[in-house]
């Protein structure tokens, strides 16, 4: 009876080891939306991106600002301008929204390199959700 119990303890410590040898990693796929002008929230979102780096390494993620979030992506008032380019060499994309910089008179000339353009912030959180990706807003 002892043969029997170590045996079946042996067998169901190889099956849970082989398990999570053999359990898929997950690739998450995030569209967060910034559209805070707050820099606090702005602080927190980079704590956030850098604790999800560290969780998620190989996460695809981009971090759509529009309305007053669009001054996380402006050089001359952003508070995290360096961090954005640290985490775009990290591979997180930043969008901006071209509606946004049309109707608030953004000048294009002093958004950060690294950000990439949308036409419609909304309609590209919307477009990712469709194509299975998690949301998250930014903020409080």
């Amino acid at each position: 009876m002892k043969k029997l119990l170590l045996l079946s303890l042996l067998a169901l410590g190889l099956f849970a080891t082989g398990q999570a040898q053999d359990a898929p990693v997950r690739q998450h796929r995030i569209v967060m939306q910034l559209v805070s002008g707050d820099t606090l929230v702005h602080k927190g979102l980079m704590r956030q991106l850098r604790n999800m780096l560290e969780a998620a390494p190989t996460m695809q993620l981009e971090v759509v600002c529009h309305g007053p979030g669009m001054d996380l992506l402006m050089s001359d008032r952003s508070i995290a301008a360096d961090k954005v380019k640290h985490f775009s060499e990290r591979g997180i994309v930043f969008l901006a929204c071209e509606n946004t910089i049309t109707e608030r008179k953004l000048d294009r000339a002093l958004i950060v390199p690294q950000a990439a353009y949308v036409k419609a912030g909304i309609i590209h959180i919307v477009e990712r959700q469709e194509d299975g990706w998690s949301y998250v807003k930014a903020g409080f």
